[in-house]
Formats: C-alpha cells, sequence, structure tokens
C-alpha cells in the first residue's frame, strides 16, 4: 500500500476522544468495564485518551495527591494496553488550548442549558461549600475536550451522555452561526465489558474513592491485598454457585471471573457446578491476581523511570496539540479574532 492510499484509508477511520480524571483509584470494576478494551480501539479508530487534570480541580484536592493521581493514571493507562505508539496518550493540562477553547464556547453556551445539568445540581448538594464557577463550567470544559479532536465517538458512562448532549448542542450553535467548524460526536456507553459491582455490597457500584473500602479491588492492589478481599467477599443464601436475582453476590462474582476468563456467565456457572463457596471465592480470587499481574507489573517499570514518563507525557502532548491547535485557530479565526 503506498503512501497515499494509507492516508486515504486513515481518512476514513473515525475518532474516538476519552477523558478520565485523576480522582480516586482506579478499580477491577474500571478495568473489567471499559480500560480493559481501550487498547484494541486503536485497530478500528484513531483514539486519543487525555488524564482530566484540569477537570480534577472542580473539587478540593491537595497538590501532592493531584500530581501522584495524575502520574498514576498517566501510567495506568500505557500499562492496561494503550500503546502511546499507536494512540496519543497525554495529560489535558499539557495542551493549553483546552482552557482556550473553553472559553469561546462558553459565549455559545446558555446559562439555562448549563444549569440543567444533573451533575452540577448533584454534586452541589454533596459539597455545598464547594459551589464554585469551575464545577457549574465542566461540562463546557468538557465540550472543549472533545470538540477540539473533532471527535466522531465519546465512550462515556450513563451519568455523562446529558454533557454530550450539551457539547452537541454548543457544536450546532457554532457551526450555524459561522459555518461547519466541529464535527457532531455522538456518545457511546460502553456494552462490551463487565458491570461489576462492590465485594462488600453487590447491589452497589465498586467505587474508586475509598482507599480502605474492602468491597472496591483496585487495579494496583498487591496479591495478598486482593486475595483477602475476594476470600471476604459478600456471598448469598444457600451454596449453590449459579446467577440469579437471588443471588447479586454470586452473580457478580461469576461476571468478574467470566469477564477475567473471557468466558461467558454460562460458561462459569458450568465450571464452577458442585463447588462450594469458599473454594469459588478462592478460585475469582486467583484469576483476579493473574489478570491484573500484568498491568502492576508493566505499571511498576513505568513508574521506576520518572524521566521516562515524563517523556512519554511530553510525547503526548505534542502530537495532541498539532491537532488542537489546527481546530482552535479556525475557531479564532471565524469568531473574527485578529491572528498574527
Amino acid at each position: 500500500m503506498d503512501v497515499q492510499t494509507q492516508q486515504t484509508d486513515n481518512e476514513k477511520r473515525k475518532r474516538v476522544f476519552s477523558a478520565i480524571k485523576p480522582t480516586g483509584n482506579p478499580t477491577l470494576g474500571n478495568y473489567l468495564g471499559a480500560m480493559k478494551y481501550w487498547g484494541g480501539m486503536a485497530d478500528e479508530y484513531d483514539s486519543l485518551f487525555a488524564v482530566a487534570d484540569l477537570h480534577a480541580i472542580t473539587v478540593a484536592i491537595e497538590p501532592k495527591e493531584l500530581r501522584e493521581n495524575t502520574k498514576r493514571l498517566f501510567a495506568l493507562l500505557i500499562a492496561v494496553g494503550i500503546d502511546p505508539e499507536r494512540n496519543v496518550v497525554f495529560l489535558q493540562s499539557h495542551v493549553r488550548a483546552h482552557a482556550e477553547l473553553c472559553w469561546l464556547l462558553n459565549n455559545y453556551t446558555m446559562f439555562g442549558e448549563a444549569r440543567r445539568m444533573t451533575q452540577f445540581k448533584e454534586k452541589s448538594q454533596k459539597a455545598p461549600e464547594n459551589v464554585n464557577v469551575g464545577l457549574f463550567d465542566y461540562p463546557v470544559l468538557m465540550a472543549a475536550d472533545i470538540l477540539l479532536y473533532q471527535a466522531d465517538i465519546v465512550p462515556v458512562g450513563d451519568d455523562q451522555m446529558q454533557h454530550v448532549e450539551l457539547c452537541r448542542n454548543i457544536a450546532e450553535r457554532f457551526n450555524n452561526r459561522y459555518s461547519p467548524t466541529f464535527t457532531m460526536p455522538v456518545g457511546k456507553v460502553n456494552k462490551v465489558g463487565a458491570r461489576i459491582y462492590s465485594l462488600a455490597d453487590p447491589t452497589a457500584k465498586m467505587g474508586k474513592s475509598n482507599a480502605d473500602d474492602a468491597g472496591s479491588v483496585f487495579i494496583l492492589d498487591t496479591p495478598d491485598v486482593i486475595m483477602r478481599k475476594f476470600k471476604r467477599a459478600v456471598t448469598d443464601c444457600g451454596s449453590e454457585v449459579r446467577a440469579g436475582k437471588d443471588k447479586p453476590g454470586i452473580t457478580n462474582l461469576l461476571a468478574v471471573y467470566a469477564a477475567l476468563a473471557g468466558i461467558t456467565v454460562a460458561q462459569a456457572e458450568k465450571e464452577f457446578a458442585g463447588s462450594d463457596y469458599a473454594t469459588f471465592k478462592t478460585r475469582v480470587g486467583e484469576a483476579a491476581v493473574e489478570g491484573l499481574r500484568p498491568v502492576r507489573e508493566r505499571y511498576e517499570k513505568l513508574r521506576a523511570d520518572d524521566g521516562a514518563l515524563l517523556e512519554l507525557m511530553r510525547s503526548g502532548a505534542q502530537k495532541a496539540e498539532r491537532i488542537a491547535y489546527r481546530t482552535l485557530e479556525k475557531v479564532y479565526k471565524k469568531i473574527g479574532f485578529v491572528r498574527l
């Protein structure tokens, strides 16, 4: 294939953009629900992954914690299989175009639209002492993140779909006022990965915010800690290892095992037919230890060389910047700013 043909093919590829806040500690649930599959997206899409550190400061966070969380998440993105040679992986704050475009887009966002955002209402109620303008403006910065890179697809959770719709409204308003400038993105709720719940409360999501949560298995937990958490996992009445609404604890553990083993829940049920709960939980814990082992090993290697990690950040930011500033310059010119 010649270069021209290859470029034409690349132009036909859709672009995916995803940004992840460096708050909390990514869990096994995050890994099996989404992160495990991100590396393979480069086979089909032009993929960009950002650590959304600008978004992280909308809630109170200590500088030391923000730095550590940011480095940890950046290294984890690569450790889970996102190849920085095939994807663009970078820190949001390293590309100033995000903040610049956010300010511009504020002027094409109606106050009523922003005020209706459910996440702002919920977070304001949880922390009434910190209802800051950045929190209110969070969805506009998210719109800037997406529109800068002319993203076609934005993988999000259910709770973020409202923000993607606002992003589309802003893009449409700008395109109609001036001329087609932004790609209209589509939010895509991930349906590939398993939905994993807390080991302590199988009706609740496995959370990443509480480092002492016995129900959450963190990607970077040691093998001993992982095994201890699985052995203490909540189970259900009876002794049969099967999935069902009456067995949320066992169903959750079967989902974990199936996702790690690459099989269906039904196949996992057959594998553990006749097993007692203790044996079953031990086997699931062992599968988690082995499934996360290569991720932890790659992560530890990346974190052992801070200079190399920063160089990867620099390289990713340079790639992202080239794309972002092409869009930003178009926006400035169309609005009517004098450019040098």
